[in-house]
């Protein structure tokens, strides 16, 4: 049975307190009710941080989207109490609830660029914002507005102002949505997955901004998120959401330190830990199942590879010839400027890099946004054509490869990109998309043969034969990131880049594509290029490292030699801007 959270009224401190809140959704096929939220209980004073953790689908945006009653509609049904400095936000009229949204109430959400509105400049939707709430002039409002700019560490605030969002790189959108929610002084600071997909330098530096405005401004926050090592940095509290119940709750360190609920041992679990090489990522599953503490010394004991075990695996890959060379590879794109369009200058997203690949291999590239790594596969593939230098796969030149050629080779060489969404058709269902490759590239007979083919490669990737005629849009994430692992496989290739194929699933689900990554290669002997921001990731998943920079190669080896001795300081960074992480020199 779920253990069941109350709290006494502390009136001196206390700026919400949820109880017993219940959330349901109409669901129009049956008409019956679907519970969302259980029954849950929680509290956050003046000043704190509380941390509400849990996989997607587990309630945690729900309850927090209830907070500031976004869900209000006649298919929401929402019971309970949520109290807001002493007042029911759920007994107030839409009218008195507006005047809590954004003014008292602030919330930044999940995904900047579908929060931001593309049409509008960034410093007109923050401006429109103060006009509204605070009933400010324009010009006032204005300064505000890059005063608030400046707040949020976003450089040239004049400029900002000025820039669409699409102008703009992920962490600077999410800096214009923090100033957004900061922009009417909130009390409470509902913060919704806001680092989630952002590159670990880039995550740090807004958690520390986040902290650091939080301390000026003595607001109260809620820090929802999947990634319990970004929740232990800041939380004072932590509630942990399964299945629309919190299942364990209580302060920081002593959850983290002591967890009670296998769920949350599951949890802590599943983060590729950069202390142990893993044969295979724990899941929630296993915790669930059992003894979470007994599973746990299973898989340290059982489930790590030992020294001559990585000795004799490295011995077998290097001494086969390689079968990808890359060598002073440079992919150039011309900045143009003036009435003709003249080339002033480049940006040099890959510059003079040279690297080998070997039969069965699996090459982890790292760096943050605008390093050059997914250009880089894209110019393997000649998605984006390379400037100059060469790449030899199997002893051919993809560069000299014709149009007819390079089709062929592309049957050899796949990619996963890296939002599997947008990289399925929406209107083919899932079995139609997968038979596609085969269709155009005449393998197989008959369809009836390509279907049958379809339907072994979903069982292969854990979904059922039922899959086939849905549509994407019908899966959660990291079900369609087993769709397009599929894909990639339908055509049985040798070579397969992943391009940030898991940066933005949940911990447990993310380590279930890991381990599907590894056992697909040891079935069908494949080789990988794993591209990625996460540095404990790619070391977890690869046998041999590249951390890029400015579109270049700072440093490539071994990757414990890397992570525990790193030459390059940009390394040193990157290790030390892990959550729970510190490089000491």
């Amino acid at each position: 049975m779920t253990q069941k959270f109350y709290f006494k009224p502390n009136p001196g401190c206390q700026m919400l307190n949820v109880t017993n809140l219940n959330i349901q959704f109409l669901n129009k096929a049956d008409k019956s009710w679907l519970t969302a939220v259980n029954n849950i209980s929680f509290r956050i004073d003046k000043g704190k941080v509380l941390g509400i953790v849990g996989e997607s689908g587990s309630g945690k945006s729900v309850t927090s989207f209830s907070i500031m009653r976004l869900h209000d509609s006649e298919n929401t049904k929402i019971s309970g109490d949520i109290e807001f400095d002493r007042i029911d936000l759920l007994q107030l009229s839409a009218e008195e609830i507006r005047k809590y949204r954004g003014n008292k109430i602030a919330m930044i959400f999940q995904e900047p660029m579908t929060s931001l509105n593309p049409v509008f400049t960034c410093g007109y939707q923050v401006q429109e914002a103060i006009m509204l709430h605070q009933h400010s002039d324009k010009v006032s409002a204005k300064a505000k507005t890059i005063a608030l700019f400046a707040e949020v560490q976003l450089p040239r605030p004049e400029q900002i102002f000025e820039s669409y969002p699409h102008q703009l790189s992920g962490g600077q959108k999410q800096r214009v949505m923090i100033a957004m929610a900061l922009s009417c002084n909130p009390e409470l600071l509902i913060a919704d997955e806001p680092t989630t997909a952002l590159d670990v330098t880039v995550q740090k530096t807004i958690l520390q901004l986040l902290m650091k405005i939080k301390k000026e401004r003595e607001m109260a926050m809620i820090f929802i998120s999947h990634d319990l090592s970004v929740i232990r940095e800041i939380a004072d509290q932590v509630a942990v959401m399964y299945k629309g119940e919190v299942v364990e709750q209580g302060a920081a360190k002593k959850v983290f330190e002591n967890p009670n609920h296998p769920y949350t041992k599951g949890l802590l679990a599943c983060r590729p830990d950069p202390r142990h090489l893993l044969k295979k990522l724990p899941v929630v599953a296993d915790f669930m199942a059992g003894d979470p503490d007994q599973a746990r010394a299973h898989l340290l004991t059982s489930n790590t590879y030992t020294e001559a075990e990585i000795k004799d695996r490295r011995a077998l890959l290097y001494a086969q010839s390689p079968i990808l060379q890359v060598k002073d590879l440079c992919t150039w794109f011309p900045i143009r400027k003036g009435l003709f369009g003249k080339t002033t200058d480049y940006v040099k997203a890959v510059d003079q890099v040279s690297f080998e690949v070997f039969p069965g291999e699996t090459l982890g590239l790292v760096g943050e946004s605008g390093c050059g790594k997914t250009t880089l596969g894209r110019s393997i593939l000649r998605l984006t054509n390379p400037t100059s230098g060469s790449m030899i796969f199997e002893d051919k030149d993809i560069i000299a490869l014709n149009k007819a050629e390079l089709r062929k080779m592309r049957r050899e060489v796949q990619i996963i990109f890296q939002d599997p969404y947008s990289s399925l058709n929406p209107r083919l269902t899932v079995g139609n998309a997968l038979m596609e490759p085969l269709q155009v590239h005449g393998l197989l007979e008959n369809d009836i043969k390509r279907k049958a083919r379809i339907l072994e490669l979903l069982e292969r990737v854990d979904l059922s034969p039922a899959s086939f005629n849905k549509y994407p849009h019908e899966f959660s994430g990291g079900q369609r990131q087993r769709i397009v692992i599929a894909r990639a496989l339908a055509l049985q290739p040798k070579f397969i880049i992943c391009d940030e194929s898991v940066s933005a699933l949940d911990v447990s689900v993310q380590a279930q594509v890991l381990n599907l990554l590894r056992q697909l290669q040891q079935d069908f002997g494949l080789t990988y290029i794993f591209i990625s921001h996460d540095l404990s990731v790619v070391k977890h998943i690869s046998d041999r490292m590249i951390v890029m920079n400015k579109g270049k190669i700072e440093e490539q080896g071994f990757p414990e030699d890397i992570y525990h001795h790193p030459k390059a300081a940009y390394t040193r960074q990157l290790i030390a801007a892990i959550p729970g992480n510190s490089y000491k020199e």
